[in-house]
């Protein structure tokens, strides 16, 4: 790894996330940030296994209504079950393309998939979705349907950062069949404000702005919303031994 390029002074939210996740890929500072997290909301660690698990049962869920193209927004460092591998159990040709504005993400994601010629990883940011669009043009046919993943990324953009709108405009660019599948902090749930602020508090690479269900439920205006509509994360079809939160918003939406 090029340590020239990886800001191990300043929090990163995806690393925190691996921090979470029980991940060993992240800095001293990303750990410090992520316990004072913990102290704001001590069930963190859950919420992030329970998202994790969401997104498992989203993506079986649209490959089997015949989706085999997938556009990860925000993804993350790898971990065990990333969209490709449970894509491909469903539909084993599955092209994946996934998108973050980390370097370590990015480092971690092309030696994950460097022999995967049906995965690729893109350098970009969700603030910029006509770059994001132009590289995933490479491994995916944007004239055939698309499922977009928004995954616990959509609340790291504040109102000012539109992220309604730069969703919108990846949405747009996706035929009717494509999906969307989006989870979202939960604004009901108070302790989310105090993590919102202790984000901010330990100048973290990206702030947390919590949102209602309403709020979340605006973000897909324009699309069926699948059933069982927008819920908490283990709500969302749930298969047996969820972690049970209400620190999220889930849901999956069809452009028709």
């Amino acid at each position: 790894m090029d340590d020239e390029t990886v800001d191990g002074t300043t929090p990163s939210v995806a690393r925190m996330y691996d921090y979470f996740l029980g991940g060993k890929d992240n800095y001293a500072a990303d750990r410090a940030a992520a316990e004072k997290v913990l102290e704001a909301l001590p069930t963190v660690e859950g919420v992030a296994r329970a998202n994790r698990a969401f997104l498992q049962r989203a993506v079986r869920f649209v490959a089997g209504r015949g989706v085999d193209q997938f556009l990860d927004v925000g993804t993350g460092l790898p971990t065990q079950g990333n969209v490709h591998e449970t894509a491909r159990t469903v539909r084993p040709s599955a092209r994946v393309v996934y998108v973050d504005n980390d370097p370590m993400v990015i480092v971690h994601a092309r030696a994950l998939t460097a022999t995967d010629t049906r995965t690729s990883i893109v350098h970009a940011d969700v603030r910029s979705p006509d770059a994001i669009l132009d590289a995933a043009r490479d491994l995916l046919d944007l004239s055939r349907p698309v499922c977009l993943l928004f995954v616990a990324v959509l609340h790291f953009l504040p109102d000012a950062e539109d992220p309604a709108g730069n969703m919108r405009r990846l949405i747009d660019a996706v035929p009717p069949g494509s999906h969307v599948i989006v989870s979202h902090a939960a604004a009901e749930e108070q302790r989310n404000r105090n993590v919102g602020d202790t984000y901010r508090s330990q100048s973290a690479s990206a702030p947390l702005v919590a949102r209602t269900r309403d709020q979340v439920a605006a973000l897909l205006d324009g699309l069926t919303v699948l059933d069982p509509g927008v819920v908490p994360l283990h709500e969302w079809r749930p298969d047996g031994g969820e972690y049970v939160t209400d620190a999220g918003w889930t849901a999956v939406a069809r452009k028709d």
